[in-house]
């Protein structure tokens, strides 16, 4: 393989003309720090047993069963990018080992729901941190 070759292919194809004239028709323009104006970023911490620790932008959470939360935001959140993980709500302490998966509410605009579990993979209590990106 020449030098020629792994150059090219080190670069992204071309746009299609259609793709060219469709990216830019409705698109938010980039403030100087990258991020469109109405970027918003919420965030909840919520304890083991449903209960929130803090948050910003954040109305309620609640546990629904074992290793089941829902947490609601001040905004439609559907459109957003949701973003877990396992922590305590402190500074002290280690949070147990474990897994979490997120995804939005299902009748709840404004909602995500998220399943904790302990590391074999059976549903578990965990505390946690939730950050949605929209």
């Amino acid at each position: 393989m020449s030098e020629s070759d792994v150059n090219q292919s080190d670069e992204q194809p071309p746009l299609a003309e259609t793709e060219a004239a469709e990216a830019g028709t409705e698109v938010v323009p980039a403030t100087g720090a990258g991020l469109p104006p109405t970027a918003q970023t919420f965030f909840a911490v919520v304890n083991a047993n449903g209960t929130l620790a803090r948050g910003f932008g954040v109305v309620s959470s609640t546990r629904l069963a074992t290793g089941q939360y829902q947490v609601a935001f001040t905004h439609d959140v559907r459109g957003s990018a949701y973003v877990g993980t396992l922590g305590l709500s402190g500074s002290v302490g280690a949070s147990p080992s474990g897994e979490i998966a997120v995804v939005g509410r299902a009748g709840l605009i404004n909602g995500v729901f998220v399943q904790t579990f302990a590391s074999t993979g059976t549903a578990s209590d965990r505390g946690f941190h939730l950050a949605i990106h929209s």
